[in-house]
């Protein structure tokens, strides 16, 4: 692949505003490969399943309903979530940068992943009216990203941006997924397997932004690949995607 940043790939200046959608379902893989694509082009990176969780984990401090859901306070919720820039720490790739959901002022990144907030996502995520504010937050991230931005999700190629210059769309058996987010026993294995069959019902079937393979989206199943060789596929289709599109000198 030829080398995209530097003097002789791509060039950040105000003319440049990539814009790269990486969908699929939970656990195939999205976020690993957003954030090492994002290492590569000197571009920020957005996790819009962040704000959705993060929506979520507020909603379960505050006592809110998610079932049946209260979409009013939901929304309410959503509307005064902040997200803030932030470079790589040490332990994250070079040049690394995304944005992170502060709630109260505080980073809560580690908190988004907890089982509480994993079982309710889906329903706060099927809301119309949350699903609207979050999509213009995303949006308006998207416009104000310098050089660009790398967004994973569920509804990026289809609904948030789909004019971006490239879609990706990532998946996996269940099976293959359940062993990468549950690396203990065959029981927890099992239990993922279920939960993420559940997810991908939901998330199919939402009358509002349902996951759907983009139009021009470019699927990749991942369950025989490595992250390198996902990555090294989506460097290959990247490749002719900015060569084609005039990224290029």
């Amino acid at each position: 692949m030829a080398e995209l940043v530097g003097s002789e790939g791509l060039q950040h200046d105000q003319n440049t505003h990539l814009l790269i959608a990486i969908d699929g379902t939970a656990g195939a893989g999205k976020t690993t490969i957003g954030q090492m694509l994002a290492a590569k082009l000197n571009i920020p990176y957005l996790d819009t399943g962040a704000m959705y969780r993060a929506v979520t984990l507020l909603a379960l401090q505050k006592g809110v309903p998610l079932n049946p859901p209260d979409a009013v306070r939901l929304t309410e919720l959503a509307r005064n979530l902040h997200f803030v820039s932030r470079d790589a720490t040490p332990e994250e790739a070079a040049d690394q940068r995304q944005y992170t959901v502060l709630v109260d002022g505080k980073d809560v990144s580690e908190d988004l992943r907890s089982p509480e907030v994993e079982n309710g996502v889906s329903m706060v995520a099927t809301i119309p009216e949350v699903r609207a504010e979050l999509v213009e937050r995303q949006r308006e991230i998207s416009r104000k990203a310098p050089g660009g931005i790398i967004m994973m999700g569920r509804d990026i190629g289809s609904v948030v941006l789909p004019e971006a210059d490239l879609k990706i769309y990532l998946d996996a058996s269940p099976e293959v997924r359940a062993r990468r987010r549950s690396k203990q026993d065959a029981k927890d294995q099992e239990q993922a397997r279920q939960n993420l069959e559940n997810r991908d019902k939901v998330d199919s079937q939402r009358a509002v932004a349902p996951l759907v393979l983009a139009p021009g989206a470019i699927p990749i199943f991942t369950d025989h690949l490595t992250r390198e060789e996902v990555m090294a596929r989506v460097e290959e289709i990247l490749d002719k995607t900015l060569k084609k599109r005039g990224f290029y000198k």
